[in-house]
């Protein structure tokens, strides 16, 4: 299967990874559609976290709140703690520029890939995520067999420091060096490990 992660050139990169194994491949295809589904409906990530640091709220390309699967063109509004940027109206933004998914009969793969993005609901050209777009964070579920992985890649990770918001510049600058010296992986290594948690 074709790999989906982009390649890293500049700035932190992160890979994190969790897996279930089961008794046969029948049964890891059954779960690969439960996992896939998490994966999907972002706006439960933190509930399945065991770590909850954020909040991700799935939204339309206007800003306003949506029920439903992901797709692409989506927006995830993030709410980490502390203080937001201006520019997202307290939030960080990533657009979904990418879903794909893949099967050649033995081993699945679906795969989510997601920029820091503009606040889609604001006037601000600014992007608004500690982040430049330069980074992109990749979400996948892959059946390999009677096993089956949840995993998330970072790459080109750059702190946004560069924006016309002194403010956001520095919140930026700091929320990019607790992420850089691994303060963002709790989060993600909890999402991971709640995809493919199977004593739900």
């Amino acid at each position: 299967m074709k790999n989906e992660v982009p390649e890293q050139h500049e700035g932190r990169k992160m890979d994190t990874t969790a897996q279930a194994i089961f008794p046969s491949i029948a049964a890891a295809r059954q779960f690969y559609g439960i996992a896939k589904s998490r994966l999907l409906n972002v706006s439960n990530w933190a509930e399945i976290c065991k770590v909850p640091l954020s909040v991700f709220t799935l939204t339309d390309d206007t800003g306003a709140t949506i029920c439903r699967e992901a797709k692409e063109g989506d927006y995830l509004k993030i709410d980490i703690p502390g203080p937001g940027t201006d520019a997202g109206n307290g939030f960080d933004w990533v657009r979904i520029e990418k879903i794909t998914e893949e099967s050649d009969g033995t081993n699945s793969l679906i795969s989510l890939q997601a920029r820091p993005a503009v606040n889609p609901s604001g006037d601000d050209s600014a992007i608004a995520h500690f982040f430049t777009d330069a980074a992109t964070s990749t979400f996948q579920v892959k059946q390999i067999g009677n096993e089956v992985w949840a995993e998330e890649h970072g790459r080109n990770e750059v702190p946004n420091t560069a924006t016309p918001s002194t403010g956001d510049n520095w919140r930026n600058r700091i929320v990019g060096w607790t992420a850089a010296i691994g303060l963002s992986y709790p989060q993600w290594k909890s999402l991971v490990k709640g995809l493919v948690e199977t004593e739900n």
